[in-house]
């Protein structure tokens, strides 16, 4: 099995111990995990913001990254999302790219998908003695149809008092672009969600891609709470850690 690893702008920039732990993971599950050096971003912003050719160009990146891989497996379910969803709408005009995009969009998983769906894992043999909420992100859970999968994982997790979100699948106001381009709506939207976190008395507030919980953290922040923001890779790795099954 050849397992590519897609690391997504965000992650790769700004929160590169997903990644890490991401891969220590999968490794512990007896996968080798490449990293194509080639790839770049998806192209999601600048084709959510009317940019097709600009955000073709930059999809030919992953298309001819990825090619040699069996699997591509990422922890950015909006990101995945895109690859699933529109590269084959970006590439409609060219047959050749059109069914690269399509065998791209085919082999490419989010985390906790790959996970459960594919490796069959569902207990790490994690340990993670904390109060835990879960928010369920726009694009994982309504473009790909990731629902159950992070909670299974979740489920599986000793020690851990899970304490479900109210309005868990309300978007948190990221989206990406619409962020930048309705700043006082999208403000007013983490806030509530902000609130809703606060409801659950979480000491951890988890999901599974990192724009939303990078726009839910800097609320809390911002607000001086000190809820801690992980993305699932995370807390399953550090509750192996603590559970023996990893140093």
């Amino acid at each position: 099995m050849k397992v590519a690893m897609f690391v997504t702008c965000l992650v790769d920039n700004f929160f590169p111990q997903v990644a890490e732990s991401m891969v220590r993971i999968l490794n512990h599950c007896g996968v080798a995990v490449e990293f194509p050096e080639g790839q770049t971003c998806c192209g999601q912003p600048a084709f959510n913001s009317g940019y097709a050719d600009e955000a073709r160009a930059v999809a030919r990146t992953l298309l001819d990254s990825f090619t040699d891989a069996d699997y591509v497996v990422s922890p950015s379910g909006s990101c995945t999302g895109m690859i699933h969803h529109y590269y084959p709408q970006l590439f409609q005009d060219d047959p050749t790219l059109l069914e690269e995009s399509q065998l791209l969009a085919g082999k490419t998983y989010e985390f906790s998908q790959f996970l459960v769906n594919i490796l069959g894992v569902k207990d790490l043999g994690a340990v993670f003695e904390e109060r835990v909420t879960y928010h369920a992100s726009c694009h994982g859970s309504r473009l790909l149809g990731v629902k159950d999968e992070p909670l299974i994982l979740l489920d599986h997790v000793r020690g851990m008092e899970f304490v479900d979100l109210p309005h868990r699948n309300d978007c948190c106001g990221f989206g990406g672009t619409f962020a930048v381009k309705m700043p006082d709506i999208s403000a007013a939207m983490v806030s509530e969600k902000v609130e809703h976190v606060l409801e659950t008395k979480a000491q951890v507030l988890v999901g599974t891609d990192m724009g939303c919980l990078m726009n839910i953290g800097g609320r809390l922040r911002h607000q001086h709470h000190s809820i801690r923001v992980m993305h699932i890779a995370e807390l399953l790795h550090e509750g192996m850690v603590q559970g023996g099954v990893l140093r």
